[in-house]
């Protein structure tokens, strides 16, 4: 497969298990050259799922790996490529990423480096995997506790997309996931945002509106990407949200107030928009409307929102690591409107304080 066919990269359903039967007959030359990557969660959960539609895969190779962002780390890619270098993988060798944004970001990352670059396929298992995580050829992991700070861009052979792995997730994660769905909505498809608006309740969303949520949103991502494949412009605004959402989720990493990344960027996005109605002209309406939409389905410990004065201090520390900053200024992604967005945008530390102090007056109960 031409990795220039990006309309080809992403499958769904059982037409996807059904190219990936094919690929393992075509393009591997030993089943046991294949290589599963999963965590703990995705072993229990999610390898049976995946077993019972390609029954070949019995005899690959299992790499697991433990659950959660702390393992998105270089100690454990070093791990996983020992793993690989004990069972001989080879560049003609293939690893299965089975799992949320966690594993696909390992995996992906640990592909493009082991032997200079094996192939990869991701199977997202989470909602957040599937919608933004696995979708646009970046890989990462984490330096310390600063988010992404290393990784690459690389192509995967494909990606199957099967709503049905969000079954096993819980509510929580369902939720957090779906910030990413918001966001895209909020960056570049208004009509998909007032659609959103519609939704009564994330938990109660049935088969066929995920079907429909999550294609519409890989699509969403997918033209920014296919634009701009290395962030050298346009893709600078799938990061709303994120500027202040990943300081967040950075600072409160290795505390006993972790939180989970689709909520960081839901604080990011309303403080985001906040923002870009005092600087970037977005309407007090359209602020308005994100962020009764965003307090409406989200509910977040005060604990999170009650900032003290030298917290926000280290959280700007943090955001200086951003990268997409530029001579040490702070880069956001700012919305002019719903649905329209810019990129490169300077805000001062004293407005980034600010808007801080704005989600005090938030009620997200």
């Amino acid at each position: 497969m031409k990795k220039s066919e990006k309309d080809k990269l992403i499958f769904f359903n059982e037409k996807a298990y059904e190219i990936l039967r094919n690929y393992l007959l075509k393009k591997v030359d030993s089943i046991k050259n294949t290589f599963i990557l999963v965590d703990d969660k995705t072993y229990q959960y999610c390898l049976p799922v995946l077993l019972s539609h390609v029954d070949s895969l019995k005899e690959s190779n299992l790499i697991r790996i433990k659950s959660g962002e702390k393992e998105k780390n270089i100690h454990t890619c070093i791990q996983i490529c020992k793993i690989l270098e004990n069972f001989k993988a080879n560049r003609k060798s293939l690893i299965l990423n089975l799992g949320g944004g966690v594993v696909t970001d390992i995996g992906g990352f640990v592909a493009s480096i082991f032997k200079r670059g094996i192939c990869f396929v991701n199977i997202p298992t989470s909602l957040l995997g599937m919608v933004d995580a696995s979708i646009g050829y970046k890989t990462g992991i984490n330096l310390d506790s600063i988010k992404n700070e290393i990784g690459s861009f690389y192509i995967p052979e494909f990606l199957i997309i099967d709503p049905n792995f969000l079954k096993t997730l819980s509510n929580q994660e369902i939720i957090s996931g779906m910030s990413e769905v918001f966001k895209h909505g909020l960056i570049a498809d208004k009509d998909f945002w007032i659609n959103l608006n519609n939704i009564k309740n994330i938990i109660d969303i049935t088969d066929n509106q995920w079907d429909h949520l999550i294609c519409r949103s890989i699509l969403i991502k997918q033209k920014i990407v296919d634009q701009d494949p290395k962030e050298k412009g346009l893709r600078k605004i799938l990061n709303f949200g994120h500027t202040i959402g990943h300081a967040l989720e950075s600072y409160f990493m290795n505390t006993d107030k972790v939180i989970l990344h689709g909520i960081a960027v839901v604080i990011g996005m309303i403080c985001e928009s906040w923002i870009s109605y005092k600087i970037n002209g977005l309407s007090i309406s359209d602020y308005e409307n994100i962020k009764f939409t965003l307090s409406k389905f989200y509910s977040i410990q005060n604990k999170i929102l009650n900032l003290s004065d030298s917290e926000i201090e280290k959280i700007l520390v943090i955001m200086e690591y951003d990268k997409k900053n530029e001579k040490n200024k702070i880069q956001f992604s700012l919305l002019k409107e719903i649905g329209k967005c810019s990129y490169n945008c300077q805000v001062p530390h004293s407005l980034i304080r600010e808007c801080f102090f704005e989600l005090k007056n938030i009620d997200f109960s």
